[in-house]
Order: structure tokens, then sequence, then C-alpha cells
């Protein structure tokens, strides 16, 4: 009995910890700057891996982007643009929490590269489909070198949140 009551408080406390992870990468879009909102649906991402597992950090990968078109962060006309965003957050986790136990940084700087050269490939694609050249120049600098930027400060960020945490752990 004392397992099952020590597994529901695990259970518990894992939903909690998805629960304000996905409400922290729902939220940052708000911001309103790619250069703050990026590292920290990242460094959201690589926590939910870190703690939670890539199940977890794929699920909460799918909201913030749909957030960000809906508040006018990303053009309504970069809506095709959404799945690809998925995507490269998607390859961002699966990386991340595959190359994390060998190297936490591998992980990170590997996940990043992908992420980015998958962003910046289907951009290229998808910016040669706009009509307003603007609008498609715009889009294709939101998804080059900025990705891969943000996605480095985002595991700089859950590399210091987590070292955090298991210092108070261990305390």
């Amino acid at each position: 009995m004392n397992s099952r009551v020590e597994s529901l408080t695990i259970n518990r406390t894992a939903v909690i910890t998805f629960v304000v992870l996905l409400g922290i990468a729902s939220a940052a879009p708000l911001i309103h700057n790619q250069f703050i909102t990026g590292p920290i649906v990242n460094a959201t991402l690589l926590i939910a891996v870190a703690v939670l597992g890539i199940r977890d950090g794929l699920l909460i990968g799918l909201i913030p982007s749909s957030i960000a078109l809906g508040i006018g962060l990303l053009p309504p006309v970069l809506a095709p643009m959404i799945p690809f965003i998925i995507v490269g957050n998607a390859i961002l986790v699966v990386t991340f929490g595959y190359l994390r136990h060998k190297n936490y940084w591998l992980g990170v700087v590997s996940g990043a590269v992908l992420k980015f050269a998958f962003l910046f490939g289907t951009s290229s694609i998808v910016t040669n489909l706009l009509l307003n050249q603007q609008v498609a120049a715009k889009v294709a600098i939101m998804m080059s070198w900025p990705q891969l930027v943000t996605a480095l400060a985002g595991g700089l960020l859950a590399y210091g949140f987590l070292q955090s945490t298991k210092r108070l752990s261990h305390s």
C-alpha cells in the first residue's frame, strides 16, 4: 500500500510540474519578443525532458507557436510555418532527450543545431511561396540564426535552473 501512495504522490508531482511548464511555455509568447520568448520556451522544453521525459517535452512543444500566432508575435501569413516550428521543437526535444545522458551540452548543441537547420531549410521553402516579399524577408530572418541563438540560450537557462534545483534538493 505504501508503494501505491508513493506512486500517486509522484504522479501528482509530475502533473503539477507538467502544468507549470506548459503554463510557462504558453505564456512566454505574450512577451512579444523573440529573443526573450525563444529562450524561455526552449528552456521549458529542455527542463520538461530532463524532469518529466521526452513525451512530456513533445506535448509541451505543441502549444507555444500556436499561441505566438494567435497573439500576433508571428504574422498570420506565417501560419503555414506552425507545423514546421512544432517539428523543430520536437527535433530539439528528442535530440536532447537521447544525448543528454552522454553529455548535457552535446544534447543542447546538437538539438539546437538540428532545430535551426530544419527551420532554416523549411522556412526558405515556405517564404518562397509567400507573395509579400517584405513579410517573406522577415520570416526568413526569424527562422534563421535567431533560432540557433534562442535554442542555445534556452539550454543555458535550463542548465542554470536544473543545477539550482539539484543544489536545493541536496542541501
